[in-house]
């Protein structure tokens, strides 16, 4: 699917070089000095257009390399926008109000963080997207655990292991079908193989929540009726406000197109809203575009809470999938990234140091890039040439670039995913992460699979 043109014949040791300054600079700077991804990811591009300029490379040249990365990423650009409508929809007409008030009267904070967990199993499962599930179902449960006191950074794990469970798992993520295409195998194939190490990573992880992180206690329920009452005074808490949530479940089983899906439920939202309020145009044109908004202070507990959404919160992110494609360009358009698989590829002669080496590829350019799309585009061109050399099937390299590179993603504190939960819940990835089971679980079982041979099977 890439066809960049490397620039530069970059030796190995000299790409290796470039990759470890660039992920020291990218870690160093963004949680050792606390800069925002996005000036880490400009002092890299500049880094390496310097670089490209001393090695006698055309300015120009480079650019074309960043342009055309950009242009293969537009899909999520897209995407984004119609998020941020969403969720603003959903605020204004109750569903995700309504969602938090009945949660916090069923979910028992014993339970609380497998609850957060299990939901958004099942949500991302519907949905096949977790960065919407985290926007949605994920924002009520970090109400709610500010309600029960809960910690944040253990809910907020929670919250990211289970709607990555539905981005691995569901027929209609994106990662999923790509992981599937680039190998060439039914994606329902596809689906029924990664249960060998989905499965057990969901099952460990659902323990460690009940039975290892701590509970919570009952005497933290004080505030949760003081929360509850100020949503219901709101007015927007109906439940026919959670129509739009059903519709959206029913259009993704039905595999209509994401965008489409969450317009119809933009659309359902609206409908919603007018049941229990009568904006004015000029009302919704600044909801969808700053975001809904709730004043007054009588909410003051709950407005950092619902005050969310619109096109202008999805610019944060949108700026660093824009930068981040353009460092991943630079990269192929330098050499870099194309000496380092290869660098691998010759070595390879078993199936737990293909299965190792396809896990270290994806998540290096997880780390390097911080773009999931990419790290199962490019390990899995890559491999494909050594799984058929071992007689081994492709549904073991799908399965294996699902598990290194699509959960690993929201790991990294500068990549898409990580910037955009950290954004939309407010905990950051170094908080979460030791929190987030489930993703690394199935990094650790696709690897121990492989050097066992348990479960991969031959051609």
């Amino acid at each position: 699917m890439f066809h960049f043109k490397s620039l530069l014949n970059m030796q190995r040791g000299e790409a290796l070089a470039v990759a470890v300054v660039l992920v020291g600079l990218l870690g160093y700077s963004i949680i050792s000095l606390g800069w925002l991804p996005h000036m880490s990811i400009i002092a890299a591009i500049t880094l390496l257009l310097f670089y490209g300029l001393i090695r006698g490379l055309k300015y120009v040249d480079m650019q074309d390399g960043m342009i055309g990365a950009v242009g293969q990423g537009m899909g999520a650009l897209y995407l984004f926008f119609f998020i941020g409508l969403m969720v603003s929809a959903l605020m204004m007409s109750g569903a995700i109000p309504t969602l938090m008030y009945y949660g916090f009267g069923m979910i028992s904070p014993t339970y609380f963080y497998f609850s957060a967990f299990a939901l958004c199993s099942v949500i991302g499962v519907a949905i096949g997207s977790s960065l919407t599930t985290c926007a949605t179902v994920g924002v009520a449960f970090i109400g709610m655990a500010t309600a029960f006191h809960a910690d944040l950074a253990i809910t907020a794990g929670a919250i990211v292991s289970g709607a990555f469970f539905g981005d691995k798992m569901s027929p209609l993520s994106d990662t999923t079908g790509i992981a599937a295409s680039i190998v060439g195998i039914d994606l329902f194939e596809h689906i029924k193989n990664m249960m060998f190490t989905t499965l057990p990573a969901w099952l460990i992880s659902a323990a460690l929540m009940i039975w290892v992180l701590p509970g919570i206690n009952a005497e933290n329920l004080n505030s949760v009726e003081n929360f509850r009452s100020q949503l219901d005074a709101t007015g927007l808490v109906h439940a026919y406000s959670l129509i739009p949530f059903a519709l959206l479940v029913v259009l993704a089983l039905m595999k209509v197109n994401a965008v489409v899906a969450m317009l119809m439920t933009i659309v359902a939202s609206l409908l919603v809203t007018y049941f229990h309020s009568s904006p004015d145009l000029q009302q919704l044109g600044a909801w969808f575009y700053s975001g809904y908004k709730i004043e007054g202070e009588a909410f003051q507990d709950i407005a950092r809470l619902i005050s969310r959404g619109g096109l202008e919160s999805m610019f944060f992110t949108q700026t660093i999938v824009i930068l981040g494609m353009s460092l991943g360009g630079l990269l192929f358009s330098l050499g870099v990234i194309p000496a380092l698989l290869d660098a691998i590829r010759h070595f390879l002669n078993t199936a737990g140091k293909a299965t190792f080496s396809v896990a270290a590829t994806s998540v290096g350019v997880n780390f390097l890039i911080g773009e999931q799309y990419l790290s199962i585009l490019l390990s899995g061109e890559t491999f494909k040439p050594v799984y058929d050399k071992l007689g081994l099937h492709q549904r073991n390299l799908s399965r294996t670039l699902e598990d290194a590179g699509t959960v690993i993603n929201p790991l990294v504190p500068w990549s898409v995913c990580g910037v955009f939960i950290s954004h939309a819940l407010g905990v950051q990835v170094w908080e979460y992460l030791p929190y987030a089971f489930f993703c690394y679980l199935c990094l650790i079982l696709t690897l121990i699979f492989g050097w066992t041979g348990l479960t991969l099977s031959k051609k």
